[in-house]
């Protein structure tokens, strides 16, 4: 009621004589999609009727319509509200009409830069109808700041509303992007489920693929454009879905950043990922990247269209992403070496007058500094050429006597176990007793307090201590209970290493594919003096099973 009584005022009519009959009077009309919810006072259809109307009874022509169909109040980069400002400071325009303060803007700072500053500094005359304000009647004019005031407030509080409503969708694990990810596409019985898009799908497995076998996202999206593979924007429009972005002039034309985009999407994963991003402010839509820790990850919603053990591949892959060399391809070993005393990784030395067969690793301490570490200084060739005999061992000992295999790898994490782990093993029994104890005291003096053998003050202190000593005592299983869990994870690592070496049938080579599936690290010791002779140890570990050594019977059985 008060909001009303402010905004419809009555207007005192001037008459609208004009200097220039070349200049037009701008009917200035916005609608934005939350508009669209109060009915239909606000719609264009109606804003339109009401400024010609009004245009045609005070005599202002000739007009010109400017709309804005589904832009929000808050903003101010709308397309024909920038022509027609555009058009006031060309001297097109000699009056502005808008239905009312609202549909001019909803942010006060703003609304007042351009009727305070903006249209006097043209000589431009600026009518609210339902406001009663025309600026050649300064009194119409003293009330502006209010209404404009009064208009961001009733935007912020839409803006809150929003939100929550927002909020509320994404917390339910419903995906609150309106666009789907390139390789899926909305379900036609339920707009909210997402299904494979087969075709699409193939292209993404693909790029995963190429990303394992060695390439980086410029290199993929090359080898896309060379099979004629369609860029996703010219996909979705075949498919018949619009969205905003241009249709390239080359349809095969793939960006780099289009191809790391999509290595990085957890939805691959068939994963809802909600709150990714944030606007900063209700009066932008500018937007802000959280914290991946403030993400909203609602798992299994809809089919995979990669494994995870391939997604966390790719994820490792990036995380040591680098440009496109010079002196071509980085070795395969690249990233994955690490110096056995200070933890750096290992940095890799070629150049044009560097053989290939010389071509090294150096720690990187060590390169930037030669009194922090050691050099740890070993050739590609020989950590290859070690690393291939000893995948050809241990997957051929893993296929020929697997049940053996998962002993080896078994015995091997109890032997790592640290000595701390074992003693936790057994205080998680003597916690689990003294679990079932205290149930048994607590039961007790309950008992005893009902038949009035204790009174009531001691026993809510006795419990009270009793429960603390519970809460502790489960706290403290809980966390003993993780801890020995890795145990039964780590059979289930085992099984997929055997998947692997089931997939890779036979070993000739070491290939970036084969590097990426078995191998997690290779660390690198410094070269020793052992019986008069340099010796230099590395400790390969492998994913899902951790470095494993092979007794030298085993060796003999798999040669």
């Amino acid at each position: 009621m008060f909001r009303q009584s402010m905004m419809e005022q009555p207007i005192n009519h001037y008459s609208a004589i004009r200097t220039d009959s070349e200049k037009v009077t701008a009917l200035y009309c916005r609608l934005s999609r939350d508009d669209e919810l109060a009915g239909d006072s606000n719609s264009i259809v109606n804003q339109k009727a009401i400024l010609q109307k009004y245009a045609e009874d005070h005599g202002f022509y000739p007009t010109q319509f400017y709309v804005d169909d589904g832009f929000s109040g808050t903003t101010f980069d709308r397309p024909d509200f920038n022509r027609m400002i555009a058009d006031v400071q060309a001297g097109i325009v000699d009056t502005v009409i808008i239905k009312d303060m609202s549909r001019f803007g909803r942010d006060y700072l703003k609304v007042g830069y351009y009727t305070e500053v903006v249209f006097p500094e043209a000589d431009v005359r600026f009518i609210a109808i339902n406001n009663g304000i025309d600026s050649a009647n300064q009194q119409d004019s003293d009330f502006t700041p209010f209404l404009n005031i009064i208009n961001e407030w009733y935007a912020k509080d839409t803006s809150k509303k929003i939100k929550a409503s927002f909020k509320s969708k994404g917390q339910s694990g419903k995906p609150l992007s309106t666009t789907v990810p390139y390789g899926y596409m909305k379900s036609p019985e339920d707009n909210s489920k997402w299904i494979v898009d087969e075709d699409a799908a193939e292209v993404v497995r693909l790029i995963f693929k190429l990303c394992i076998s060695g390439l980086g996202p410029t290199q993929i999206a090359r080898e896309l454009k060379k099979r004629e593979i369609i860029v996703p924007s010219v996909h979705m429009r075949r498919k018949g879905i619009n969205i905003a972005a241009r249709t390239p002039n080359d349809p095969f034309a793939w960006q780099g950043r289009s191809v790391a985009n999509i290595l990085e999407r957890q939805e691959y994963l068939g994963h809802t990922i909600n709150f990714k991003t944030r606007k900063q402010s209700y009066k932008t839509n500018k937007k802000i990247w959280n914290d991946p820790e403030d993400w909203a990850v609602f798992k299994n919603t809809h089919e995979a269209i990669i494994d995870e053990e391939s997604w966390k591949v790719v994820q490792k892959i990036r995380e040591g992403k680098r440009r496109p060399a010079k002196l071509g391809p980085m070795s395969v070993l690249s990233g994955m070496m690490f110096c056995a005393d200070c933890g750096a990784k290992l940095y890799q030395v070629r150049g044009k007058r560097i053989p290939k067969h010389l071509e090294y690793f150096v720690c990187a301490t060590y390169r930037k500094e030669k009194g922090m570490c050691t050099s740890h200084r070993i050739r590609n060739q020989v950590v290859e050429e070690l690393l291939l005999e000893e995948l050809k061992q241990i997957t051929a000992f893993a296929k020929n006597y697997e049940e053996e295999f998962i002993q080896v790898v078994l015995n091997q994490f109890e032997q790592d176990l640290s000595q701390k782990q074992r003693k936790d093993e057994r205080t998680l029994e003597e916690t689990k007793a003294r679990m079932k104890s205290l149930d048994t005291i607590i039961e007790k003096l309950y008992e005893d307090n009902v038949f009035g053998k204790i009174s009531d003050d001691r026993f809510r202190r006795m419990s009270a201590g009793y429960e603390a000593e519970q809460a502790e005592l489960k706290a403290k299983m809980h966390q003993l209970q993780t801890e020995l869990n890795k145990v039964r994870e780590n059979i289930i690592n085992t099984k997929h290493f055997l998947q692997l070496v089931k997939k890779h049938t036979e070993i000739s080579t070491i290939s970036p594919e084969l590097i990426r599936d078995f191998v997690d690290k290779i660390i690198v010791y410094q070269v020793e003096k052992v019986n008069g002779k340099q010796e230099q140890r590395i400790k390969i570990y492998y994913n899902c099973i951790g470095a494993i050594e092979i007794e030298p019977s085993v060796k003999m059985q798999t040669s």
